[in-house]
């Protein structure tokens, strides 16, 4: 019969190795609904919902791609000629397993055979409660993000989350504090202005999608920019959402002082709002000039007082937003915000962080 000792001793030869085969693996995060969630230390690929997340990807990865185990595809919200730029330098691209976009229904089974070790999803639509949990028991943690439901309130903490999960936590912070420099000088000026000098303001976002008038920021959402540089949403008034629909005989009877359309490549086929990556200057301003002369929208004060402006609406939803915002900031307060330049905002963004340089006509004043 073995003595205690040699039963001892031979324990712990198994014992011991199963122990420093286990190394401190995980690590938890609280992401944008607030839940602490468990990942691995090591994370090598991620799913993502929504084709936008690339554009933020792209600023914290030299190869955005390399990072991804799978993506919606959802060509259209990122444009054809975004996508083409992606894919000509990527070609991993067109080769990654799809998942369901975040526009769309969650598509559980998709996700599991893609295998992420992390599934990033959207904010106010991703996966049920019920489907989170699934994907938690099968070994793959899911965290969401936003920067499309609260995008001015949630940028920064999703990049950092991206960034975290990346591996890019150093780009990330650079690349928020890039952000926050700007966004305090025109917090700075904007504290200064009295309540009653900020201008109303309409933003008609994806101008001319339907017939019907006229899709507009409420709580939140783009509204948050209106009045963070000094503007008054006119939605916000009459819409309780982050986002919803005015009627145009309320925009009339409002006659804001600034009109601001968003749109971009996703429109050119229902006649609306088309600039951005693979669009000129030209075309840019024929866009805005034919979403203006539209019946309701030429009566208001701000068409005929050349106060009327276009955005690419890929500039509000990702990390650099901060490009709008400046654009926003000059078009309500054009002396306060003469200085501001977008574009070479712009320009630094593309020299310094984005994988992919962002160009294209993004922007355009009505002449």
């Amino acid at each position: 019969m073995k003595s205690f000792a040699s039963r001892l001793a031979a324990a712990c030869c198994v014992l011991f190795p199963l122990l420093f085969a286990v190394p401190a693996t995980a690590a938890q995060i609280v992401d944008l609904r607030g839940r602490t969630v468990t990942v691995p230390e090591r994370i090598q690929r991620i799913s993502i919902d929504d084709g936008r997340y690339l554009v933020a990807l792209a600023l914290l990865h030299a190869d955005p791609v390399q990072v991804l185990a799978a993506w919606p595809r959802d060509i259209h919200r990122i444009g054809e000629a975004t996508h083409a730029q992606y894919l000509k330098k990527f070609p991993a691209l067109g080769k990654l397993p799809q998942v369901a976009s975040s526009a769309g229904s969650f598509n559980l089974e998709a996700v599991l055979a893609a295998a992420p070790d992390v599934a990033v999803v959207s904010l106010g639509s991703g996966p049920s409660d019920a489907q989170v949990a699934q994907l938690q028991a099968a070994g793959i943690p899911v965290v969401f993000i936003d920067f499309f439901t609260y995008p001015f309130k949630n940028q920064a903490d999703s990049l950092r989350l991206l960034g975290r999960l990346t591996g890019a936590q150093e780009r990330a912070e650079a690349f928020v504090a890039f952000r926050e420099q700007r966004l305090e000088t025109i917090s700075r000026r904007v504290a200064a202005i009295a309540p009653e000098a900020r201008p109303t303001v309409f933003l008609e976002a994806h101008a001319g999608m339907t017939a019907d008038c006229c899709n507009s920021p409420g709580k939140g959402n783009v509204g948050d920019y209106i009045e963070f540089v000094g503007g008054h949403n006119i939605g916000a008034d009459v819409l309780t959402a982050p986002y919803g629909k005015l009627n145009m005989e309320y925009v009339i009877s409002r006659d804001p002082q600034v009109y601001i359309a968003t749109g971009g490549p996703h429109l050119a086929k229902s006649g609306g709002l088309v600039l951005g990556v693979g669009y000129d200057a030209a075309q840019a301003q024929a866009s805005l000039q034919a979403i203006a002369r539209r019946q309701g929208i030429a009566q208001l004060s701000a068409v005929k007082n050349g106060r009327t402006h276009g955005l690419a609406h890929q500039l509000i939803n990702s990390p650099i937003d901060i490009v709008a915002t400046e654009a926003f900031a000059r078009w309500v307060h054009p002396e306060l915000f003469a200085d501001l330049d977008p574009g070479r905002t712009l320009d630094e963004i593309n020299t310094r962080f984005l994988a992919v340089p962002y160009g294209g006509a993004s922007w355009v004043d009505l002449r």
